[in-house]
């Protein structure tokens, strides 16, 4: 119950805060009724990785992430050459599946989000022990390959690398 409590009122701020509707009393009940029906749905979730969501992660989550700042615009450079010279730059599309070691769910979409965030991959599919991934280009597909970015989600996930 104080889960769900705590859920509410998080969610009611938060759209009262975005919304900026403080007196129109119609919006305001829609609203409760948002974060009344998302923190219901919330708390009927089941949450199967218990270990997931920890102070540890949650401290080695900003250094992950400026790395893969860092990746997005590497990727992004080589994706704009590839586009605007594509004599020397050619596109050549790759698909395949490349390993993931992250032991919770969270990690694995972290990961997966990850590439599907850094420019020329997608993941596409995400299964027990590998992620589905296209590229376009075999550099691109073989710098995931290399194992770097799983490493350090696998990092930020649980400490080891």
């Amino acid at each position: 119950m104080l889960y769900f409590l705590l859920l509410f009122s998080a969610l009611g701020a938060f759209w009262l805060l975005l919304s900026g509707h403080w007196h129109h009393q119609l919006l305001l009940a829609l609203g409760a009724a948002s974060a009344l029906l998302a923190a219901w749905v919330g708390v009927r979730m089941e949450r199967r990785d218990t270990g997931a969501y920890s102070l540890g992660m949650l401290l080695r989550l900003p250094r992950y992430l400026a790395w893969l700042v860092a990746a997005i615009v590497r990727a992004n450079i080589d994706v704009v050459n590839r586009i605007w010279y594509p004599d020397t730059h050619p596109i050549h599309p790759v698909a395949g599946r490349l390993p993931s070691s992250q032991g919770t769910d969270l990690g694995k979409t972290i990961y997966a989000n990850s590439i599907t965030l850094t420019p020329g991959t997608v993941a596409i599919e995400i299964g027990d022990d590998d992620v589905f991934v296209h590229a376009l280009t075999r550099e691109g597909f073989d710098e995931l390959a290399a194992g770097e970015m799983d490493r350090r989600v696998t990092w930020a996930e649980g400490g080891r690398r």
